[in-house]
């Protein structure tokens, strides 16, 4: 499969093979559904957490005596069943680690990848070198190439600190090395912006 390579400025300038076995599979939907459900499961923190009767201060001194007052006996002010007490079976800080298969997660990210280039979504770019780290000035490269108002992902070949600086600001940008990227990183954008060398990059990875 052939694609375009672009100049920041929209011209083209030459092109590039993108492996078929990488860029021109049948999508396989299932498989990414997988891959992206476990990547969110991976992100929780598992953090959550309250306090149990163990947990909650004070409550040490029995708040009264056992029998002859005509009310319910009660050991601790700390009990489940008083306001301010413990809670009973609450949320407990864990892991939500979910592993997945290389092969399922590879063949995701192949799966977003050609369906991406079937719909006419990855653009490449010769190169994400830019003179400024100034916000504004990317955005004036967005309007040229007509992406300003697009969700993208942009793959780099490693950190580039001019682009990093500029997009920082944008909400609507993602911008991940290409040997990192995941199968959330690429189906979580409208249009996939990459770099020559990303897209070789990603032939050597994912190709079979």
């Amino acid at each position: 499969m052939k694609l375009d390579i672009i100049n920041l400025k929209g011209s083209k300038v030459s092109d590039i093979t993108a492996s078929d076995s990488v860029f021109g599979i049948d999508p396989n939907n299932g498989v990414v559904r997988q891959a992206v459900l476990s990547e969110m499961t991976n992100m929780r923190q598992g953090t959550h957490s309250s306090k149990n009767r163990a947990n909650v201060k004070g409550g040490g001194k029995k708040p009264w005596k056992q029998k002859g007052r005509g009310v319910a006996r009660a050991g601790t002010i700390r009990s489940p069943l008083w306001k301010g007490g413990g809670t009973v079976f609450g949320p407990e800080p864990h892991r939500y680690n979910h592993k997945l298969l290389k092969k399922i997660s590879r063949l995701a990210r192949r799966s977003v990848l050609s369906s991406k280039a079937a719909g006419g979504n990855v653009l490449v770019v010769e190169s994400f070198a830019i003179d400024s780290h100034k916000t504004s000035e990317f955005v004036s490269v967005l309007k040229t190439l007509k992406l300003n108002k697009k969700k993208l992902t942009l793959l780099t070949t490693g950190y580039n600190e001019n682009l990093d600086k500029s997009v920082k600001n944008l909400r609507n940008i993602n911008l991940v090395e290409a040997k990192k990227v995941s199968t959330y990183d690429l189906i979580d954008c409208d249009v996939l912006v990459t770099d020559k060398g990303s897209v070789e990059i990603l032939n050597d990875l994912l190709s079979d």
